[in-house]
């Protein structure tokens, strides 16, 4: 029973399931008209061709209010309940535009907004309002976040309650859609964890009609933490698929843009990067850049194979097969071309900002305790002119937290190398995100027990990759959880009775993480090899935001300035492995891939069937 629970968690389908309902609902040709927020939402599910086989005429945006009246078509309204967009919508319905008006709001609408609704609808346009609890971008289906790039407003003495509604909503939503009322725990030194948790559950007790969904016997969990219990996880180069495209390139709303890159064709500038619409990508997101390699060049071997096939067509039989397996074939274009120019960009970035020898420091930094090594190799990357200044300040700031209250550090001599902008930010890391904000044990050095513990475990797994031995403290914070070992001292339950003495609660299979402050894709690929190694536990992450190390850095600028320079705090250096069958390794490097030969493979066909396979036959030898 709970694992056919568990397996309805799943955000991409549950998102799609509201979209799909809001379109059929409504039949008859329709604009589907959305707010900013949910146009995200919406092209997170679906493509621009699948809203169109709903037979939906056209999307407009709720900021654009101007526009020929067409009262053949139904009005589809998929918005966020704001006090902008319901004044947007009063002033709609009162100069009607279509002759129909079918309201769908994001999440719960507050106390009298029908009833304004209600009195703006003076032409009784409106046919229905519903709430659809979709006030979230789901990325996959164990990961979603709220798309709230900055939270330094909750920093502080600062407190945008405009910044705290939102998480508080999103959150709300997100368990509505999923129906579930969990029971709530959350990270005892974060204030705005313990807020959010406490909002929750107001809004859960003021409504329990609203939230009164089937107790399962071990009911589900909801889990909010602070990203400032791991600011380490961020600031990392990231070695696997999905990680590296945002850590390199950035991934926005499934969308890639390489406009800024050198050498790319135009109709590869922008991409769509979906593991729900690229089965390519959904095989391959996790893994690291070596296998990843070795994949696009199967995947550019299978079609130059298949491509070749095409010279053998002689026939009116064979061409009509040729037409059937066209859409296949096109498809299957599209995908080399797609990951062939992503593998050549990331590959390029990866040799020119030198990320190898880079990351091999920055793993040592963030899993290992040596201080003197870590002075020699960190003083010997900020002395490389053609080390970027932003690996710089990364390979500082992890330096900073690690040895933050080791008393001979170096975070002066450091800080003075790559001057006062970087002396800033690493200020305000430590004030924010430094050992005396952290609650947790982020480097198993705090106690003897907990550092000889962790070179036990290295001792006895090893490590297979020096590029990727980093686990993210989440990892510490679930597998406690998990066992029912995470301390309650740290992690309170919020709203029910501590267990009785000698009692023990129930370890969760149902668990639902939010970070205030934002994720990684890195805590992300931990918590899918989680549930597909555990098949009866199932987590869900999500956050403020997803992060790399740019817009962490970013984030950390924006924080409240920390008075006074830092006065900034030891464990073994791993093996040197080479990275898991690199690219020199499969004997092809991406950046030489011949882009005019992959443009002539991937072309598309004339309007000529008959020209068509004979060009592309041509161009293939």
């Amino acid at each position: 029973m709970a694992s056919s629970s568990v397996a309805r968690s799943n955000t991409i389908q549950t998102v799609r399931d509201y979209v799909t309902r809001m379109c059929t609902d409504v039949p008859g040709m329709k604009v589907l008209v959305m707010d900013a927020e949910t146009t995200g939402v919406v092209s997170m599910v679906f493509t621009q061709t699948q809203v169109l086989q709903h037979e939906v005429f056209m999307t407009d945006t709720i900021e654009r209010q101007a526009g020929e009246k067409m009262p053949h078509l139904k009005a589809c309204y998929f918005v966020r309940p704001t006090a902008e967009n319901l004044r947007r919508i009063q002033s709609e319905l009162r100069e009607p535009r279509f002759g129909e008006y079918h309201l769908f709001f994001s999440n719960t609408t507050r106390d009298g907004m029908i009833q304004q609704l209600a009195e703006a609808d003076e032409h009784e346009v409106v046919q229905q309002v519903h709430e659809y609890f979709a006030d979230y971008l789901p990325v996959t289906p164990d990961l979603f976040h709220l798309n709230v790039g900055s939270i330094a407003g909750l920093s502080g003495s600062v407190w945008e309650q405009a910044v705290f509604d939102r998480l508080h909503q999103g959150v709300c939503s997100l368990l509505l859609s999923l129906k579930k009322r969990p029971q709530i725990r959350y990270q005892r030194s974060s204030e705005v964890a313990q807020r959010v948790a406490e909002t929750v559950l107001g809004t859960m007790d003021a409504d329990p009609d609203l939230f009164a969904f089937r107790r399962p016997d071990v009911p589900p969990l909801l889990l909010i933490v602070d990203r400032r219990d791991d600011p380490v996880t961020p600031l990392l180069s990231q070695w696997t698929y999905q990680a590296m495209v945002h850590e390199l390139v950035g991934i926005s709303n499934n969308r890639v843009d390489l406009r800024g890159a050198p050498g790319v064709d135009k109709e590869l500038q922008q991409l769509v990067l979906s593991a729900d619409q690229d089965a390519f990508f959904a095989d391959n997101m996790l893994l690291n850049y070596g296998d990843l390699a070795e994949n696009v060049k199967g995947l550019l071997d299978a079609f130059q194979a298949k491509t070749k096939s095409t010279k053998n067509i002689g026939s009116i039989a064979d061409m009509q097969q040729f037409v059937e397996a066209y859409p296949q074939f096109k498809k299957l274009s599209g995908d080399v071309s797609k990951h062939v120019t992503l593998l050549g960009e990331i590959n390029r970035l990866v040799e020119s900002q030198q990320l190898m020898e880079v990351s091999q420091v920055e793993q040592e930094l963030a899993c290992t305790e040596d201080h003197s090594s870590a002075v020699t190799e960190v003083l010997a990357l900020l002395r490389k002119p053609s080390i970027a200044d932003q690996n710089k300040l990364r390979l500082v700031l992890l330096y900073a937290l690690r040895y933050e209250k080791e008393p001979s550090n170096r975070i002066d001599t450091f800080c003075d190398m790559l001057g006062a902008d970087a002396r800033q930010a690493v200020s305000q890391m430590l004030a924010h995100c430094g050992a005396a904000v952290r609650s947790g044990d982020l480097f198993s050095n705090k106690t003897w027990l907990a550092a000889t513990k962790k070179s036990l475990q290295r001792n006895i797994k090893g490590v297979q990759n020096v590029y990727t031995q980093h686990s993210p403290y989440l990892a510490q914070t679930l597998d406690a959880l998990l066992k029912g070992t995470l301390t309650e001292t740290q992690y309170p339950h919020l709203g029910s009775e501590p267990p009785t003495a000698g009692a023990k609660r129930r370890a969760p299979v149902e668990v639902i993480v939010f970070m205030v402050g934002g994720v990684t894709y890195e805590e992300s690929r931990y918590v899918s090899e989680m549930n597909t190694a555990n098949p009866g536990v199932r987590v869900l992450l999500g956050g403020t935001t997803i992060h790399n190390s740019a817009s962490f850095l970013e984030e950390v600028k924006r924080l409240p300035s920390a008075g006074g320079a830092p006065t900034p705090q030891p464990m073994q250096q791993p093996g040197l492995d080479s990275l898991t069958g690199g690219l020199s390794g499969l004997g092809i490097a991406a950046p030489s891939i011949d882009s005019k030969r992959i443009k002539a493979l991937t072309s598309t066909m004339s309007s000529s069937l008959q020209s068509g396979v004979s060009t592309l036959a041509s161009k293939i030898q």
